[in-house]
């Protein structure tokens, strides 16, 4: 089974090709607002390597959400084209869930709680919590602040990961059981095994209606170009 993964959720844009769970190969980027240029590109350059072509492939994994607004519109429209043109079925993995699997795929030792954070602005992330099981607290908007985690913090270790944990580590470091991943990146690769389980559960999206999990309601910014009003 061969699935493409298509990760544009945040500023890094991450491809990957999965073969029965396992990534074959990989191709990423964290430059800023790069996507409509790199993806396409990507995906033509991923086969490369391997004895795989486009029509090799059974299904195409989107990130869903939360997260940037265009770089989602990005992802979900590039894996929708795919779809049409190779007649193959759409999936979709919460952008969370696919940060939280690849981090335990990266410490399997860790029985900790892992609590990944969307950049949302100020000091607002989109977040949840998994353990290795999965989901413990659902998917959300949280203005961080002081003692917001300490229900969990107070059982268990929790690792912060993501663009938006940074920020909160003044407020959250100074719990004993609070931990960080400085070095964590989000990739398509967490999204492998999880895709695959969709794909054999038959958990396909609709792909003429599918859209992403915004979470917030897009709100454009007045451009800062010389002319543009």
């Amino acid at each position: 089974m061969n699935i493409l993964l298509l990760e544009t959720a945040t500023q890094i844009c991450s491809i990957a090709l999965g073969h029965n769970g396992e990534v074959v190969a990989e191709r990423h980027s964290d430059e800023p607002n790069a996507h409509s240029s790199k993806l396409s590109t990507f995906i033509d350059d991923i086969f490369k390597g391997t004895t795989l072509t486009m029509k090799d492939i059974d299904a195409v994994c989107v990130s869903s959400g939360p997260g940037s607004y265009t770089g989602l519109r990005i992802g979900v429209s590039s894996a929708k084209g795919l779809c049409y043109a190779l007649d193959i079925p759409l999936l979709s993995v919460p952008t969370l869930q696919n940060m939280a699997s690849l981090f335990y795929k990266k410490h399997k030792e860790y029985t900790g709680l892992v609590c990944p954070m969307i950049d949302a602005r100020r000091m607002e992330c989109y977040t949840a919590i998994f353990n290795k099981d999965g989901l413990v607290k659902d998917t959300s908007a949280e203005v961080i602040e002081s003692g917001i985690y300490d229900k969990w913090l107070d059982k268990t270790e929790v690792t912060f990961i993501g663009d938006g944990a940074e920020k909160t580590r003044p407020l959250l470091s100074i719990h004993p059981n609070a931990r960080y991943a400085p070095d964590f990146r989000i990739a398509a690769e967490g999204m492998a095994e999880l895709a695959e389980k969709k794909y054999l559960n038959s958990e396909k999206e609709d792909t003429a209606y599918f859209e992403p999990f915004y979470l917030k309601d897009f709100v454009a910014k007045k451009s800062v170009v010389h002319g543009l009003r």
